[in-house]
C-alpha cells in the first residue's frame, strides 16, 4: 500500500491554546508528509511493497531502519491526529476504560503521574503510550518512531515527546505540554474504541 497524509480530524487552529495552529501546520503538514513521501520512497522495491502498514512496522523493525522509521512514524502520527480533539481530556472516561485503568494502572490520577513521567523521562525523541499487553493496561515509552507494535503490545494512546510537537508553543516545557495533552487534548473516546479492538 502507498502510504498518505491523513486529513486532520480538525481544523488547524481547533486544539489551540493548548496546540497552535502554527504547530499543527508544521507537524502535521510537513514533519508527517516527509515520513509519508520518504516512507514511500524507502519501499519501493523492498519485500515491503504491498503489504499493510502494521505489517510493514513489524516486519522491517531492525531489518529496515529507512523503511522502520517513516512508516513507524506514519503508523504513530495518523493514530496521534485521532488521539486528540478539541475540548478533549477530563476525568470523564467511557466506564469500561476507566475500570481497566483502575484494576491496572493505580487510578486514573496515578495514570497521570506516570505517563507523564514517561513522557518527561523518555531522553532526546519518542513517545509515551499506554498500552495494552497480555491482557493487561501498561504505561511504556520508546525511542524515536518505535511504537508498541514492535514490542507485542497494541498501542490504545500515545503522546509525541519529539520537540517539533511542542517546542512552538512549550518551549523547552515538556511536562507543561504533557499534562495539556493529558488534561485538554486526549481523545477518550478513540483510546475506549482501540481499547476494545484490542481486547
Amino acid at each position: 500500500m502507498t502510504f498518505t497524509l491523513p486529513d486532520l480530524p480538525y481544523a488547524h487552529d481547533a486544539l489551540a491554546p493548548y496546540m497552535s495552529k502554527e504547530t499543527l501546520e508544521f507537524h502535521h503538514d510537513k514533519h508527517h508528509q516527509a515520513y509519508v513521501t520518504n516512507g514511500n520512497n524507502a519501499i519501493k522495491g523492498t519485500e515491503f511493497e504491498g503489504k499493510s502498514l502494521e505489517e510493514i512496522v513489524k516486519g522491517s523493525f531492525g531489518k529496515n531502519a529507512a523503511v522502520f522509521n517513516n512508516a513507524g512514524q506514519h503508523y504513530n502520527h495518523i493514530h496521534f491526529w485521532k488521539w486528540m480533539k478539541p475540548n478533549g481530556g477530563g476525568s470523564k472516561l467511557p466506564g469500561r476504560l476507566e475500570k481497566k485503568i483502575n484494576e491496572d494502572l493505580g487510578g486514573f490520577e496515578k495514570f497521570k503521574t506516570d505517563f507523564a513521567a514517561a513522557g518527561v523521562g523518555q531522553f532526546g525523541s519518542g513517545w509515551a503510550w499506554l498500552q495494552v499487553k497480555g491482557g493487561k493496561l501498561e504505561i511504556a515509552k520508546t525511542p524515536n518512531g518505535e511504537n508498541p507494535l514492535v514490542h507485542g503490545a497494541v498501542p490504545i494512546l500515545g503522546v509525541d515527546v519529539w520537540e517539533h510537537s511542542y517546542y512552538i508553543d512549550y518551549r523547552n516545557r515538556r511536562p507543561d505540554y504533557l499534562k495539556a495533552f493529558v488534561d485538554s487534548l486526549v481523545n477518550w473516546d478513540y483510546v475506549d474504541e482501540l481499547f476494545g479492538k484490542a481486547g
